[in-house]
């Protein structure tokens, strides 16, 4: 039995953050989605009823952005990001999610304000030059999104911090990511098999909104493409500490 009228006005929204974040328009969108959904149902019975749509969003963006992408920034962290859901998948029982959110919104706050202060020292001297791959960042911060992504859907942020600083063209950039994450989560699927986390009985209300997802996830590429640099890193910039913000916040609430 489909769920009423008033579930609906609580999904849509959710799904259409979450799509435009999967059509490339940063994680902190795709953040709000479990919460928003979470006014309707329980919080675990939102992540079940979003992960089939998070599966039918990466394969939209992944034929979207399929032409576009970085493949040794990809290289580079998807080995720590295996590593971080092994670890993740260990650690399931004893993991204290809320602060996890906390370091990992606190470190990307940080991050972003440092990148601000770069940025205004730099209006009187040369521009911020673009930082090499180096594999020890890579393997950390590729571990952490595996790990954070697996234990509290707070993967986004520490891919950032590594692949923002490489000031990769905004269309291979967002190709980079949603090849990302659209691996982790069929990764994924295993562990969280394995640990009862799929609920396939709410599949029938997830697919009455796969044609809002999929749409949402196509503007939010249409948007994406047509940004030009000048405009799309300060945008995610901004998306990243609108996340970070968001998890400090999630993770004190939670704790406190």
């Amino acid at each position: 039995m489909l769920p009423d009228l008033d579930f609906y006005l609580i999904a849509i929204p959710a799904v259409l953050l979450v799509g435009l974040s999967k059509g490339g328009m940063g994680e902190a969108l795709s953040l709000m989605g479990v919460p928003i959904l979470s006014l309707a149902v329980s919080p675990i019975e939102a992540a079940a009823l979003l992960l089939p749509i998070l599966i039918a969003m990466d394969m939209v963006s992944l034929w979207f952005w399929r032409k576009h992408g970085d493949r040794k920034t990809l290289f580079m962290l998807l080995p720590g990001a295996v590593v971080g859901i092994a670890v993740g998948w260990a650690t399931a029982a004893h993991v204290p999610r809320d602060a996890l959110r906390l370091i990992i919104g606190l470190i990307t706050v940080v991050f972003v304000l440092r990148y601000a202060y770069m940025v205004w020292r730099s209006r009187s001297g040369a521009p911020i030059q673009p930082k090499p791959h180096r594999r020890g960042p890579a393997a950390l911060w590729g571990s952490f999104a595996g790990y954070g992504s697996f234990v509290a859907h707070a993967g986004g942020p520490p891919f950032q911090i590594y692949a923002l600083p490489l000031k990769l063209d905004p269309r291979d950039y967002t190709g980079t990511i949603v090849r990302f994450f659209a691996t982790l989560n069929a990764v994924k699927l295993i562990p969280y098999f394995a640990l009862g986390q799929l609920d396939l009985s709410n599949l029938a209300t997830s697919a009455t909104l796969f044609p809002l997802a999929m749409t949402a996830t196509a503007c939010g590429v249409w948007i994406v493409r047509r940004m030009k640099a000048q405009v799309f890193y300060p945008f995610m910039y901004a998306m990243a500490f609108f996340a970070g913000c968001k998890l400090v916040w999630d993770g004190l609430l939670s704790l406190l």
